[in-house]
């Protein structure tokens, strides 16, 4: 393949000008990023574009490795060093050929490396970025696992007491699996996390079932099984997950609860882990929590349209009062909380959070951690709290009536109250306030918004495809039959774990506060509240949802699963 500059591909086709190019060089000398990487980030052109002008001008082959399955003999053929290092992947090889896929076939470096290492010659396939990068972890993930998984049974059967684990041993935060030095234990658990990881999962479950340890990840929501480690490796397991989070392994009988700060690729996750004794053993459960704050932002939960407007509008107009986001749990309520916080700070303010875990460390904000067990509870750290002065208080949850009390007398006397609370939609939080024994009055007088909401999962874009829905469908949703409809449904691939769906997000529900809302909430008649609620601006989370399978980005069932059944 003749040598070329990417930049001056580009140019040559027409996709950039060479002033863009010239843009591009100058801040890739600033950031030190690949040029390819430059362009996408700062929408100088797209990676379909770049992609199809490598294929147009160099006649290069491109592979979707979202639907390629690649053998695991290929992790034995290319080390992992290298193909980490060049960011490139095995496809498939014969006696003299290696197809190598590569997001940037004009590293010849990386070719040049490849080929000396493997005795092929070497084969450039065009691939996505993502999926290259997913396709990597995988190959090289699934065989570290299972090279750990070998070297701990090998080690199983040459001592005289199975597996141990060294207590001296110093814990490394970067997950980094590959370190052949390390115990065959750290090299599994790490590579159980990272994977964790990668597939953005929020939830790692352990689980001894008897004859087995099986692992299993929350993606998308839904628990996926990952991998099965035997059974006589599970106490080596187990202990090792236990010294991480600082526990004390001696203890099996009693649930335990801990934590681990891990580095993966130069970002901080925070893992809380929970034990607990079941009769095969104790079960672990790690949620990961990711200190990455870029996608707590309006656009990131989700809001558009009318509820972005309606949400940026109780957020710019309110100074004092309540503002609650509800829902179920599990529906996304704390990275709402996290969105009105970020968007509410500023140096002129002084804002203070309590919270159970603190999941995000934001700057600028003042973030008090709920310690039961010193009596620090959301009431005594609220009424703490008012004594510094506060413009803005952010609790992380309502739970009982005497912190809902002192929530709202502060919001009533000019404090911005912004917080959370377990009900099913925005309605049902006042019955719910009501119910736990805040007086009417407080609740009309303090609320000024409610920000209610789930999560649905959202049609894999790989595999997602239109379809003419059924009468009985179009029925299900509640719209009028008769009238041509496309929806859209996923049917399948590597890349969603063959579900359709892949990644989340949110549908709300938003009321504002209205003088005939107020007056049934001092009647407390839920029958008036709900004709008051009808009458304002107030579009029912259902709506939201139908508009999001309209658009494509979520299913009929999804709707039907998270909301309608729910509000029925």
């Amino acid at each position: 393949m003749k040598y070329t500059r990417l930049g001056d591909l580009l140019v040559g086709n027409g996709s950039i000008t060479q002033s863009q190019l010239e843009e591009a060089l100058a801040m890739q000398k600033q950031n030190g990023k690949r040029l390819g990487d430059v362009l996408r980030d700062y929408n100088i052109i797209t990676e379909e574009q770049v992609i199809e002008a490598l294929m147009t001008q160099l006649g290069l082959e491109y592979i979707d490795l979202n639907a390629y399955t690649i053998s695991s003999e290929m992790a034995q053929l290319l080390p992992r060093s290298i193909a980490k290092k060049y960011r490139v992947v095995p496809v498939r090889a014969t006696r003299t050929e290696i197809y190598l896929g590569m997001s940037d076939p004009l590293n010849f470096a990386a070719i040049e490396e490849v080929g000396a290492a493997t005795h092929r010659q070497v084969i450039p396939m065009i691939a996505n970025y993502e999926a290259l990068e997913r396709a990597l972890q995988n190959l090289y993930s699934n065989q570290g696992t299972m090279r750990a998984i070998e070297d701990m049974r090998r080690d199983l059967d040459t001592t005289q007491y199975g597996a141990t684990i060294r207590l001296g041993e110093e814990f490394r935060l970067a997950a980094d699996e590959e370190d052949e030095n390390a115990a065959p234990t750290i090299r599994l658990v790490n590579s159980i996390i990272q994977r964790a990881y990668t597939e953005n999962a929020s939830d790692i479950h352990i689980e001894p079932m008897g004859s087995k340890l099986l692992i299993r990840m929350r993606i998308d929501g839904a628990l996926r099984n990952i991998v099965t480690v035997p059974w006589e490796l599970q106490m080596s397991v187990i202990s090792r997950i236990k010294i991480m989070a600082k526990m004390d392994i001696s203890k099996k009988n009693i649930p335990q609860d801990g934590r681990i700060n891990m580095t993966i690729h130069q970002e901080t996750l925070d893992l809380r882990v929970s034990t607990l004794p079941t009769i095969h053993g104790e079960k672990i459960v790690i949620r990961l929590l990711r200190k990455d704050t870029r996608m707590i932002s309006v656009d990131g939960i989700g809001l558009q349209g009318e509820n972005k407007r309606k949400f940026m509008e109780l957020l710019a107009a309110n100074t004092d009062g309540v503002l609650l986001v509800v829902g179920p749990t599990g529906s996304g309520k704390t990275s709402t909380l996290y969105t009105m916080i970020d968007y509410k700070k500023s140096e002129e303010v002084n804002l203070i959070s309590l919270e159970d875990p603190v999941e995000y460390h934001m700057d600028g904000v003042c973030q008090v951690q709920i310690n039961d067990l010193t009596d620090l509870t959301f009431a005594n750290a609220l009424r703490a709290v008012l004594r510094q002065d506060p413009d803005i208080v952010a609790i992380g949850e309502i739970r009982d009536r005497e912190t809902a009390e002192i929530a709202m007398r502060a919001a009533m006397t000019g404090h911005l109250v912004l917080t959370t609370i377990h009900t099913n939609d925005a309605i049902a939080s006042i019955d719910r306030l009501l119910d736990i024994g805040v007086e009417p009055y407080l609740i009309a007088g303090a609320v000024r918004g409610i920000v209610s909401q789930r999560l649905v999962r959202k049609i894999c874009p790989k595999c997602r495809q239109a379809y003419t829905p059924t009468e009985e469908e179009v029925e299900l949703l509640g719209l009028p039959t008769g009238q041509p409809y496309t929806f859209y449904h996923g049917t399948g691939c590597s890349e969603c774990f063959q579900t359709g769906y892949r990644g989340r997000t949110a549908v709300f529900e938003i009321l504002a506060m209205t003088p005939h809302i107020r007056q049934a909430i001092h009647q407390q008649d839920l029958k008036t509240l709900e004709e008051a609620v009808h009458q304002s601006t107030f579009q029912p989370i259902l709506e939201n949802g139908i508009q999001l399978v309209m658009d494509g980005v979520t299913t009929t069932d999804e709707v039907v699963r998270m909301i309608r059944r729910q509000v029925e």
